[in-house]
């Protein structure tokens, strides 16, 4: 008798322990993001927004988002306090997205070959993202938006953008190919159609084409995130549940 008590308390308290764990809410998925100016956040008296800073459009109420991205840094310069931000917040993705500064010419601080540093540097961030228990997705750096006199796009990032497709198929880490996504959008709409996406002032430093064909407006951000927010639907199931909604309709 003693042993039958025994075990339906034994059975009661386990209900109850159940029970109590089917009541706690799950933690709400969080996603870090680190680059450049492309992707960081900015003040609302500015112009200039990054895709990072509207990615949130996309993404269901309670997704957390920890954007550490920064206007000037490369994979080389990215500062480790930022990264280990990131990586103490505990999320469950890190999208990394470099390549425009890393780009610049050689003898700048920022600059990375894209065959040697570049490459080790990415394959760091992937490393260290695992070890904090994140999936690392690598991004792609997106197309600037420079038109030649042959309506083609300039092609200056694409050593940046296979190398990283490699150290993606090297280490078996999801890519979304933003650069290929951006520049289809750029080249479908055409120049006159894209103008709005960036801001096209003459004064600003990182100015390649005429103007400034980099940076974002914030129509041009969310342009961009939209993509951005297409291809993490196809990464993993937990980003698929957490995009609001078919982001690629407009």
């Amino acid at each position: 008798m003693k042993k039958i008590i025994l075990l339906l308390a034994s059975l009661s308290l386990l209900s109850m322990a159940l029970a109590d764990t089917a009541n706690v809410a799950p933690a709400p998925l969080k996603i870090g993001i680190i680059g450049d100016s492309t992707v960081s956040n900015y003040k609302e008296s500015l112009r200039t927004r990054g895709w990072g800073q509207l990615l949130p459009e996309f993404l269901q109420p309670g997704v957390v988002v920890i954007n550490e991205a920064k206007p000037g840094r490369s994979t080389k310069t990215f500062a480790s306090d930022l990264w280990q931000r990131v990586l103490t917040s505990k999320p469950d993705f890190i999208l990394i997205q470099f390549g425009h500064n890393d780009s610049h010419d050689k003898g700048k601080p920022e600059s990375t070959d894209a065959a040697t540093d570049y490459r080790e540097n990415l394959r760091r961030f992937v490393r260290e993202a695992r070890e904090a228990g994140a999936v690392p997705v690598l991004v792609t750096p997106v197309r600037r938006r420079i038109f030649g006199k042959d309506g083609k796009l300039s092609t200056e990032l694409a050593p940046y953008v296979e190398a990283m497709k490699a150290v993606a198929a090297e280490l078996t880490v999801p890519v979304i190919d933003l650069h290929a996504t951006s520049g289809a959008l750029y080249e479908r709409l055409g120049e006159q159609g894209s103008d709005a996406f960036t801001l096209n002032q003459a004064d600003n430093a990182d100015r390649p084409g005429k103007g400034d064909r980099t940076h974002f407006t914030e129509a041009g951000a969310r342009e961009i995130a939209r993509l951005v927010a297409t291809d993490l639907a196809r990464v993993d199931p937990r980003l698929a549940a957490a995009v609001r909604f078919d982001p690629a309709a407009r």
